[in-house]
């Protein structure tokens, strides 16, 4: 059975910065994408950030040069570094894993994470 588990969410003021991890567990990790998608309260879920088994990364257009994703295949894991934060970015943080194609397109991941939140006061 495969599981993502986020943690790393939290509080923090704006400009600060966040460091999310997602561990992966019951499927090859490095033959996937993973990615990173968020949702705002009222909101849809969308896009932030994937990066290949061939290490390729692709960011939303937001978070581009704030947010930096990686991947460590010995630990089955993902990260999410996220610094400059704004309250825009508030929102429960989800990990994906999947061969989606476009990277960006929600269908293509088959499982999720529960989430994890985070809050950007102002």
């Amino acid at each position: 059975q495969v599981q993502l588990v986020e943690s790393g969410g939290g509080l923090v003021q704006a400009g600060g910065s966040l460091r999310l991890s997602c561990a992966a567990s019951g499927r090859t990790f490095n033959m996937y994408t993973m990615g990173w998608f968020r949702q705002a309260p009222g909101k849809e879920r969308e896009f932030v950030a994937a990066v290949t088994w061939t290490v390729n990364t692709y960011y939303a257009d937001s978070v581009k040069g704030r947010f930096t994703i990686a991947r460590d295949n010995a630990k089955n894991t993902v990260f999410l570094q996220m610094n400059s934060l704004k309250p825009d970015d508030t929102a429960v943080y989800y990990c994906a894993s999947g061969r989606p194609f476009p990277l960006d397109q929600q269908r293509g991941y088959d499982y999720w994470g529960q989430g994890t939140q985070v809050t950007v006061s102002s």
